[in-house]
C-alpha cells in the first residue's frame, strides 16, 4: 500500500484524488489545500474520513506519506516537490513542472539525488487517440508543420481560476508544455529557435501579466510548429481547437466534432477529445489529381478527463512498483519547459531566442 498525500483540490487535484481513492494500491493519508471549502467538498465527495490540512509542510510531517501528489498553483511546485523528494517521497506533479526552467531542473535534480520517482502530468501521453496522432505523424515525412491551439472562453469560477493561475504563469506556459511535448514527439528533433508574442486583454490582470500568447518553434530537421493559447471572457469560441500536422506526404488532423458549439472551449473534457483522425495523402497522378482518398481513424477508446487522470496514476503506480527508469520522461519535461519559457522571454524582449 502506497500512502499518498494530495496537495490541491481544484479541477486536476480532484480528478487525481478520485483515482487514488479508486486504485486499491493507494491510500490517501491527507488532503491539503489553501481553501477549506475545496478540501471539505472533495473529502465529502470521496465519502469523508480523510485527514484535512491547510499547511502543506505540516501535512507532510504529520502524515509521513510514501508519495505526494501536487496539483497546486505553479508557484508552489518547486518548494513542495523538493520538500517531498527530500523527505523520501515519490512525487506526481501537475504540469507545468515549475514556474521556471531553473526550478524545474532543481526538482529533477532532487528526484535523482534522492532516488525517487518523479512523474509529470502530461495527460495527453496517456490518451490512445493522441498516441495514434503522434504515430501517424511519423508517416508524413520531414519537415513537419505543426499547428495547434487551445483557447478558452472562461467566465464565472473558471475565469477566477484562470486569473489566479495567471498571477504566476501565462497560458502559453501553462498549457503550452502539453503541445510542444507533442511536437517534440512528432519531430524527434532538437528544438533550436523560439519566437513568441503575447497580449494583455483584461484590466483585471496584474500589470505585466498576459492572458493571450502565441509561440513559434523551429527544429533542427527544418520542422516548424506554432501554438496559441488565450483565456478569458473575451476569447472567441471559433477555431479554439486546432490540432494539425502537415508533411511532404500529406497531413493528419484531429476533427473534434464534439469540441464545438456554445461553451465548448470551457469544457475540459473537450480539450482532450479527438473523435476522428483525418489522414490526407498528398500524392498526385499524371493529371495532378489525388491518388488516394482521405481516410478517417478512430481508436474506439475515448476516455473522459477523470479516466485519463486514472491512467496517469496507474502509470505513476507502475513506475514506483517496477522501479521504472523515468530519465527520458523528466528530460522531456525540461525540454518542453525550455521551449515555452523561451517563448515568454521572446515576447518580453522582442527578440527571437536561440536554444542551446
Amino acid at each position: 500500500m502506497i500512502k499518498i498525500l494530495c496537495a490541491g483540490a481544484g479541477h486536476m487535484g480532484r480528478s487525481h484524488a478520485i483515482a487514488y481513492h479508486n486504485i486499491p494500491e493507494f491510500e490517501i493519508v491527507g488532503i491539503c489545500t489553501r481553501s477549506a471549502a475545496s478540501r471539505e467538498k472533495l473529502n465529502e465527495e470521496l465519502g469523508g474520513g480523510y485527514a484535512l490540512f491547510d499547511d502543506y509542510y505540516q501535512a507532510l510531517k504529520e502524515t509521513q506519506p510514501d508519495a505526494v501528489s501536487i496539483s497546486t498553483y505553479p508557484d508552489t511546485h518547486a518548494p513542495y516537490a523538493i520538500a517531498a523528494l527530500e523527505a523520501g517521497c515519490d512525487v506526481f506533479i501537475e504540469k507545468p513542472l515549475a514556474e521556471t526552467v531553473e526550478e524545474a531542473e532543481k526538482i529533477v535534480a532532487a528526484a535523482k539525488a534522492n532516488n525517487r520517482k518523479l512523474v509529470i502530468g502530461y495527460i495527453l501521453r496517456h490518451h490512445p487517440s493522441w498516441q495514434k496522432f503522434i504515430e501517424m505523424s511519423h508517416e508524413l515525412g520531414k519537415p513537419l508543420v505543426m499547428r495547434m491551439n487551445l483557447n478558452q472562453q472562461s467566465s464565472g469560477d473558471n475565469w477566477e481560476t484562470h486569473k489566479n493561475l495567471m498571477s504566476s504563469i501565462s497560458p502559453i506556459v501553462d498549457c503550452g508544455v502539453h503541445y510542444v511535448d507533442v511536437m517534440c514527439q512528432m519531430t524527434r528533433s532538437k528544438p533550436i529557435r523560439v519566437a513568441g508574442i503575447g497580449a494583455r486583454l483584461s484590466d483585471e490582470l496584474p500589470e505585466g501579466k498576459i492572458n493571450y500568447g502565441h509561440l513559434q518553434v523551429t527544429f533542427e530537421d527544418g520542422s516548424v510548429g506554432w501554438y496559441e493559447a488565450g483565456w478569458g471572457p473575451m476569447m472567441s469560441e471559433t477555431a479554439f481547437f486546432v490540432k494539425d500536422v502537415v508533411g511532404p506526404k500529406g497531413c493528419v488532423t484531429i476533427e473534434a466534432k464534439e469540441a464545438a458549439g456554445e461553451g465548448a472551449s470551457a469544457d475540459v473534457d473537450a480539450h482532450t477529445k479527438t473523435n476522428t483522425l483525418r489522414r490526407h495523402f498528398s500524392e498526385l497522378d499524371a493529371n495532378n489529381e489525388f491518388v488516394k482518398k482521405d481516410t478517417w481513424t478512430e481508436t474506439g477508446d475515448e476516455p473522459d478527463h477523470d479516466e485519463l487522470c486514472h491512467r496517469e496514476q496507474e502509470f505513476f503506480l507502475n513506475a514506483i512498483k517496477n522501479d521504472s527508469d523515468l530519465t527520458d520522461h523528466m528530460d522531456d519535461a525540461i525540454n518542453s519547459m525550455k521551449i515555452v519559457a523561451a517563448a515568454d522571454q521572446s515576447f518580453r524582449t522582442g527578440e527571437i531566442v536561440q536554444l542551446d
